[in-house]
């Protein structure tokens, strides 16, 4: 089995190198993105493996399929950055990886928990030498609601850790597979203080946080994105935070993230029309989409992103 790693970073690098001869495969580790230009690389290698920082269009696709690529892995558990009708119209099938759910899980709680005691404003006044304390007083979980959307991998570990503060936890999903206190949509947006978003990105999903649900939301309520950003309406958001209809916001994805996000911006104009101004509000934490972040799931990764090729090939000999 050969696979050729697109925008494969030293870290990746390094564990793909030492598993592919633990699982007896051939890796091929190409550290630029896959492009319409490099997609000849792949030549003979009917399996790749992308990052979610690549965005896979149809001309990209295409090519990937003009060489011979009959299945990707894509580095991530969602593929809102692959086109996925077209990559089924070419015949090239699509998977994604799972990875430990305890890095997102434990970087929402942080995120959580930085909201509701305010330590933005107290780290930046700290970096000022200004030991005041904060004109708010912080809240303690327990004595909070915490509504969850999406109670999947990462849901479930959410929810397990809230479990240890003492807090309510509402639950929304779909599909109700697991043992939560499950209510409608409007009426966990009612009644959450804190609201945390762990649903894939779809076209029913896209923007499910807009201007009419921040209305419908608490006074004061916090909402958490680790999950994509297009899930939120961020004009909206802006807006709600301005005119204080919400208590604040902590998002770890952005809508129109991408080239931004992963990138320095230091010498550059940021082109985003409202990430400077989200920044700039004490109640708002923005990081550049590091939940996922750790070696746990860098080794959790690539071990079942060579799974996920192993299993392709396996199917093909069924075939």
């Amino acid at each position: 089995m050969d696979i050729t790693v697109f925008g494969c970073e030293p870290d990746e690098a390094e564990i793909f190198t030492k598993l592919s001869s633990e699982f007896g495969v051939t890796v091929s580790l190409i550290k630029n993105a896959v492009s319409e230009n490099n997609a000849k690389l792949v030549r003979g290698c009917r399996c790749i493996s992308v990052s979610h920082k690549t965005e896979l269009s149809e001309p990209i696709l295409i090519a990937l399929k003009n060489a011979g690529v009959k299945y990707i892995s894509t580095r991530s558990i969602g593929w809102n950055h692959i086109d996925i009708q077209a990559a089924k119209r070419l015949g090239i099938q699509i998977d994604t990886v799972a990875y430990s759910p305890g890095s997102v899980a434990d970087y929402t709680l942080m995120l959580i928990l930085m909201l509701v005691r305010g330590t933005k404003s107290i780290l930046r006044g700290a970096e000022r030498f200004n030991y005041r304390l904060n004109n708010l007083r912080g809240k303690e979980l327990g004595d909070m609601t915490v509504g969850v959307v999406g109670t999947g991998r990462i849901g479930q570990a959410v929810m397990e850790r809230l479990k240890g503060f003492g807090c309510r936890v509402l639950a929304y999903d779909c599909n109700q597979n697991t043992k939560a206190s499950y209510v409608a949509f409007h009426e966990l947006l009612s009644n959450s203080d804190i609201i945390t978003l762990h649903i894939p990105l779809t076209a029913d999903t896209r923007h499910i946080i807009g201007c009419d649900q921040m209305k419908a939301m608490k006074p004061g309520a916090l909402l958490i994105n680790t999950s994509r950003g297009a899930l939120v309406d961020t004009e909206a958001l802006a807006k709600a935070l301005k005119e204080k209809n919400i208590g604040g916001a902590a998002l770890d994805v952005l809508e129109g993230e991408e080239g931004i996000f992963y990138h320095s911006c230091i010498k550059r104009a940021l082109e985003h029309p409202f990430l400077a101004t989200l920044q700039q509000m004490p109640n708002v934490i923005v990081t550049p989409h590091t939940a996922y972040y750790t070696e746990r799931v860098l080794v959790d990764t690539v071990r079942n992103t060579i799974k996920n090729c192993l299993n392709f090939g396996r199917s093909l000999e069924h075939v």
